[in-house]
């Protein structure tokens, strides 16, 4: 309250800035739960119970021959982790506190370092339950074998790109449409269940019903990175660049009805009637 303000260099503003969203990760990730071990945990089963719900489904369904060539259950989990990120992300950044949060009140705080907090600390589950569930796989069941695992991890990591672009722009509309924000970010989770492509190949498709997914930057993403994990899959109805330029054209989209937004809100819009 009675600190003296020290000019600071511009670096010493980034370290303090960086500092400040470690500490807001940290406080991100332990929201579900008190243990950070409990988080990930949670999140692993989560995962786990998705990958065999679709593996009882494909095998009732007799859906299994129509995969690719290779290990099923990787191609499951290639979809799965992608989804997940991808829609966690969306979710998180979405959820994260915005302009008339009352922890803006405080001097260092702002809606850069929620955004950065919610989208770094959901790619850190997502990463560390990735590695983890497949090291379990790897281990116990079936060796692991993805042709070329960087580019595999590259492409979700542009998942996790398009669900913090989105979710900026969710953030930026949430305090003048907060209903229909939550509506929004509902039925796009659910609806990405079929629409993302992580149920069927995509090269598999009639040219009608491509037309009707490659809206999705996810549908790209997870198609892609089926033809990095898998030796004999060469995707030809997607591509890498698309999602990387719906990222990028939403998030300065968001940024800039977030700017928007931040200027104008006001902190009764959050005050009960």
């Amino acid at each position: 309250m009675f600190q003296q303000r020290v000019p600071r260099t511009r670096l010493t503003s980034a370290i303090s800035i960086l500092e400040l969203i470690y500490h807001a990760s940290v406080h991100s990730i332990r929201k579900t739960h008190r243990n950070a071990v409990m988080s990930i945990a949670m999140n692993m089963l989560q995962a786990a119970i998705f990958v065999l719900s679709f593996y009882v489904m494909f095998e009732i369904l007799g859906l299994r021959g129509n995969t690719i060539r290779g290990d099923f259950l990787l191609y499951i989990m290639s979809g799965i982790f992608l989804y997940m990120t991808h829609v966690k992300t969306l979710g998180a950044v979405a959820g994260a506190e915005g302009s008339t949060a009352a922890m803006m009140n405080h001097a260092p705080m702002n809606t850069a370092v929620t955004i950065g907090a919610a989208a770094l600390s959901s790619l850190y589950i997502q990463t560390l339950s990735l590695f983890l569930i497949l090291f379990i796989y790897d281990v116990v069941f079936h060796p692991v074998e993805i042709e070329h695992p960087i580019l595999a991890y590259g492409m979700l990591l542009i998942s996790w790109f398009t669900g913090v672009a989105i979710g900026v722009v969710l953030l930026a509309i949430k305090p003048w449409a907060p209903t229909f924000v939550s509506i929004f970010t509902q039925i796009y989770q659910r609806a990405n269940m079929i629409a993302s492509g992580k149920m069927f190949v995509a090269n598999s498709l009639p040219a009608y019903m491509v037309a009707m997914f490659d809206w999705n930057p996810l549908f790209h993403t997870i198609d892609q990175c089926r033809g990095f994990v898998f030796l004999n899959y060469s995707p030809r109805n997607s591509s890498i660049e698309y999602p990387m330029y719906v990222g990028i054209a939403l998030i300065m989209i968001g940024l800039m009805g977030e700017f928007y937004t931040r200027r104008h809100a006001s902190l009764s819009w959050g005050a009960k009637r």
